[in-house]
């Protein structure tokens, strides 16, 4: 690694990030957003979450030499890398933060017009898209040293260096396949030595599970705290709030900012204030959030006072975090990540909605049949039916992507939306 380039990284890290903030707070007070009837008070702590994941990608633009670099699909055991010290960067969460702000269609148009299908995962086109026009809304992103990725969740990022392949689990997971997963990680620290220059250390890997582990837990409390009536929060809180668990697991920030946002939610329980103004059914989304209609949706929902209190999506950052364990790293890991919903067979899946619909006491189910995630879409018709039969909840599948509204037809989702709105209120 240069002197100089860690010099620099010190540099924007210390001084540069600092002066950015100040300037974007003077920003943000010129472009006020007026406060919107139908909604809560916002959360006092999304400033501090800016801040964090702003800085996270504006220091990405000065790493390359200082650091080794990553970039890792969310599903990934990054809790790896971080005792290499590698810098990590999430394609996945870099093509929701270009969902978010309309630029999917175009990214994915660059990556269309090199050959590549549109039926390729929108994420993927998009960081295509960008690779071949420097384009991004984060200024810029580092040139990857090592691509690392899991097969946990879906198949279209297999084509990296170095895979973590989990068996599928068609019922129980075996010892057999926790063997495997462990032989995996132990092949893949010296790949990881030689590519960093840095020694593996026990110690650090386990302090690191530690961490990880907690912050994780946290976040499955944020969610629990929807259990409560009214919810403190919205499932479109929490897409946006999810990002330092899936980027930054395994740091400090992650498990400081969740405790944060943690305490804020607990005083709004205990003061009676709602993210919604009047919660008067509850609703359960099952699939990745659809970016460039976040905000569109959350004040569509709120106007009827329907409110979004748990998803499949973000408890998938909270569900298996348990078997983590400092003591046993490899083989705990190796179950945490296993273990995960598109990991799992469809009982274990159902299971786990039923669970979730219960506990968060769900009126209705939204299911988004996603046409770039073919594992987290397969069989939703069948849940919804069993769903409905089973529990009597109302059910209701919309068709879109999460980022590339070329395919989205308004009308045709809007026409369901209402038939769904008039069974919720009958």
């Amino acid at each position: 690694m240069s002197l100089y380039k860690s010099a620099q990284y010190r540099f924007m890290k210390d001084l540069g990030a600092p002066a950015l903030f100040r300037l974007q707070k003077m920003q943000k007070k010129r472009r006020a957003r007026k406060p919107n009837p139908h909604l809560g008070p916002p959360l006092k702590c999304a400033g501090r979450l800016r801040e964090i994941m702003t800085r996270h990608y504006y220091l990405s633009r000065f790493v390359k030499g200082a650091k080794p670099v990553a970039w890792v699909t969310s599903g990934a055991p990054v809790e790896l890398l971080r005792v290499f010290d590698f810098y990590t960067v999430y394609p996945e969460n870099h093509g929701a933060l270009c969902g978010a702000q309309k630029l999917g269609p175009e990214l994915c148009s660059k990556a269309e017009e090199r050959g590549y299908h549109p039926d390729l995962c929108s994420y993927a086109r998009i960081d295509l898209g960008h690779a071949f026009s420097g384009k991004t809304p984060a200024g810029r992103l580092p040139r990857p040293d090592l691509l690392f990725c899991c097969n946990n969740i879906c198949q279209t990022v297999l084509y990296c260096l170095i895979v973590f392949d989990t068996p599928f689990n068609f019922k129980d997971i075996r010892e057999s396949d926790i063997r495997y997963m462990v032989g995996q990680f132990e092949e893949m620290i010296p790949q990881l030595e030689k590519i960093s220059g840095r020694k593996f250390s026990d110690a650090r890997f386990k302090k690191i599970i530690g961490l990880g582990s907690e912050a994780s837990l946290t976040w499955g409390k944020v969610l629990a705290t929807m259990k409560h009536s009214p919810a403190p929060m919205t499932i479109f809180d929490a897409f946006v709030h999810m990002a330092p668990v899936v980027s930054l697991r395994g740091l400090p920030v992650s498990l400081d900012y969740y405790r944060i946002l943690l305490e804020e939610l607990e005083d709004r329980i205990e003061k009676g204030i709602g993210a919604i103004a009047k919660e008067e059914k509850r609703l359960m989304w099952d699939n990745i959030a659809v970016w460039f209609k976040l905000r569109d949706w959350s004040l569509l929902f709120a106007e009827r006072g329907f409110n979004f209190v748990a998803a499949t999506y973000t408890n998938a950052w909270a569900e298996t975090i348990h078997y983590l364990d400092p003591q046993s790293p490899f083989e705990s890991m190796a179950r945490a990540y296993s273990l995960v919903i598109l990991n799992n067979n469809m009982d274990h899946r159902l299971k786990l909605m039923e669970r979730m619909i219960r506990d968060y006491r769900i009126d209705g189910l939204v299911i988004l049949s996603l046409r770039s995630c073919k594992p987290y879409s397969v069989g939703q018709y069948d849940i919804r039916r069993l769903l409905g039969e089973g529990l009597g909840v109302k059910t209701l599948v919309i068709e879109a992507d999460m980022t590339d509204f070329r395919t989205f037809s308004e009308e045709q989702n809007r026409t369901r939306l209402d038939a769904f709105f008039e069974q919720l209120e009958a």
